[in-house]
């Protein structure tokens, strides 16, 4: 009877499969929910950049054309 499974083994290795299989599904659950979360973060991030480089070109274009506007000096009356 060495090579067979006594009752109450077989009792606690059901135990310890079933908390195993519960262990992998909350792991499961957990990194599904952290790589939605990624993918939203990698979203906002993109969003981010994007809005980042028009700033930029908008400030490099007003910088240029108040390059080419004329000298602000005082007016003739003060």
């Amino acid at each position: 009877m060495s090579d067979m499974i006594k009752p109450e083994n077989a009792h606690s290795e059901h135990d310890r499969i079933v908390k195993l299989e519960e262990i992998v599904a909350y792991q499961t659950k957990t990194i599904d929910e952290l790589s939605e979360q990624l993918a939203d973060q990698w979203k906002v991030l993109e969003q981010t950049r994007a809005k980042l480089d028009r700033l930029t070109e908008r400030f490099l274009s007003l910088e240029e054309s108040s390059l080419d506007a004329p000298a602000i000096t005082k007016p003739p009356h003060y």
